[in-house]
């Protein structure tokens, strides 16, 4: 009888706890799916700050998608503009047009709160930092960019920061630019050779890829170079698979299933590891002549040589220890972030000079001036190139490589008067505020580098309005090699050549994580010493 009543209970009971915990899943995932958005858009109306409605699971995805689908299928019209804001941020264009510049959208369940005030802006990357946090990117974009300075937070970043600082002094950059230059010279000898008109065609997108790949090997891995060079090449690869991840929603665990982009991912994420531990136990091994503090034998600090250095140092200690782990994630951050950033600056400044042959006779008269026409310019020159910095800075306002960054409060906090409920993700449109013609004038989306003659401070109507490479604590560390490198590079080819658009160029912006040119870019090259042929830009 009782175990008849045992299994009579078990009978009803059990349904009954299955029923339960269906319950409570149901309910969290309305709660996360649904009735939690719904509230933070309520929160948000009553602030006056509205946006494209809320859709369950998806937020604004399939919006975006497609807007950004119409604006890339599209001309640019015409078709040298520099107006690339509706094509390379269209949703946010597009919104902007209809709730204002500060609005809120839905990534997923997650809301993005727009912002383009430089007030607001300043508040979060300077006197109020420490309520945003850096945004927790896809986990196949974090595998790609390392776990690094950029990623790290509190005690641990300020400690790497400390620790990598001397690779970027420009006192240590000064010894890295006779590699630069003579890498460069060596390049274009070699454009040269190909060519018996002393006229030829070249995709610069490709090939400063190349030099820049060479040059952020370089910074990171020294002595090392070669070695470092084939695990960059590795990491190369990988970009493909994370800028695919880029604009899709997280689901959970779905980076774990065996599909056949994530078992070429694992794979490439264990050959770079493995590559980088060999690499950096290599270094570790490497004698008495790696003791010397790196620099005085008149060769640059590089960022692996001051890790292992401060590893060594902290060797038996409790905090802040540098581990091999460490080591691996920074090299990984710098390559990622050092080469994409300065390639797509030199791309760009070359188009633009290219499009604009006033701008780059200006800027070739200044350098044959102050470097003569052959010699590789030193630091001294480009500390006197006053009018290719203008370039390069109009360039980054223009057509900067991270187009958008994104800042996470991490808790309920107040915004020039907004109330934002922790979580809220800010998305800073960084392009929007370049091309903001109550900042920059009515000439916002025009290339005149003479808005910089007086410096970057006095360039805009706030000094927070130009944000190519971060504001506040948090700013670029590798901003001064990304400008001397350009520099470098630009003045050599100045020194050289003229140059125009080809005419297969196609003037296409494009994001794929950073903004790059679509259809390459092409640009046809003469040498000075040759007779010059005037043609009209395309």
């Amino acid at each position: 009888m009782k175990d008849t009543l045992l299994t009579w209970l078990w009978a009803w009971i059990w349904p009954l706890v299955w029923l339960a915990l269906s319950l409570v899943i149901v309910m969290k995932i309305m709660e996360v799916f649904y009735l939690r958005p719904k509230r933070i858009e309520k929160h948000f109306s009553r602030q006056g700050i509205k946006g494209p409605s809320y859709r369950f699971f998806i937020g604004n995805m399939k919006e975006m998608v497609t807007l950004i689908f119409e604006a890339s299928s599209k001309p640019m019209l015409p078709c040298n503009s520099h107006n690339i804001l509706p094509r390379v941020l269209s949703f946010y264009h597009h919104w902007k047009k209809i709730f204002g510049s500060t609005f809120v959208l839905w990534f997923g369940p997650v809301a993005r709160l727009t912002v383009a005030d430089p007030d607001l802006i300043r508040e979060i990357f300077v006197s109020r930092s420490e309520y945003f946090e850096r945004y927790e990117a896809h986990p196949l974009v974090r595998q790609l960019e390392g776990e690094g300075l950029v990623s790290l937070r509190g005690q641990k970043w300020a400690h790497h920061r400390k620790v990598i600082n001397p690779t970027f002094h420009m006192d240590n950059l000064k010894l890295l630019m006779p590699l630069i230059g003579k890498r460069m010279v060596e390049m274009v000898e070699n454009w040269s050779s190909k060519s018996s008109s002393g006229e030829f065609e070249i995709d610069v997108y490709d090939w400063f890829h190349s030099l820049t790949e060479d040059t952020i090997s370089q910074t990171v891995f020294g002595r090392s170079y070669e070695d470092g060079k084939a695990v960059f090449q590795l990491q190369a690869q990988q970009m493909l698979f994370a800028a695919e991840a880029f604009y899709k929603v997280l689901i959970p665990g779905y980076r774990y299933l065996p599909t056949k982009k994530n078992t070429i991912s694992w794979r490439l994420e264990k050959e770079i590891r493995s590559k980088l531990v060999r690499l950096i136990f290599k270094r570790k091994d490497d004698h008495e002549d790696e003791e010397k503090t790196a620099g005085e034998d008149g060769r640059a600090k590089d960022l692996l040589g001051l890790m292992i250095d401060e590893s060594r140092k902290l060797r038996g200690s409790s905090n802040m220890i540098i581990s091999v782990q460490d080591i691996m994630e920074e090299c990984k951050t710098f390559f990622f972030a050092g080469k994409q950033t300065t390639s797509s600056l030199l791309t760009w400044a070359t188009v633009l000079l290219a499009m604009h042959q006033d701008w780059q006779e200006n800027a070739r008269h200044e350098v044959l001036s102050v470097c003569g026409p052959c010699d590789i310019p030193t630091r001294d020159h480009l500390s006197k190139l006053k009018t290719l910095g203008m370039v390069l800075y109009e360039t980054l306002r223009l057509y900067p490589p991270a187009v958008a960054t994104i800042r996470t409060a991490r808790a309920d906090v107040d915004l020039g008067g907004y109330q934002i409920p922790r979580g809220t993700e800010l998305l800073i449109p960084i392009i929007a505020v370049h091309h903001d013609t109550t900042l920059w004038g009515p000439d916002a989306a025009e290339f005149n580098p003479a808005r910089f003659s007086e410096g970057v401070a006095r360039a805009a109507k706030h000094p927070a309005a130009f944000i190519p490479f971060g504001l506040g604590a948090r700013t670029c560390i590798g901003q001064n090699l990304a400008l001397m490198e350009a520099k470098l590079t630009v003045a050599i080819l100045l020194q050289r050549f003229w140059f125009r658009l080809a005419p297969s160029y196609v003037h296409e912006p494009t994001v794929l994580m950073l903004l790059y040119p679509r259809y390459g870019s092409p640009i046809i090259f003469r040498h000075l010493s040759s007779p010059r042929h005037d043609h009209a830009s395309t």
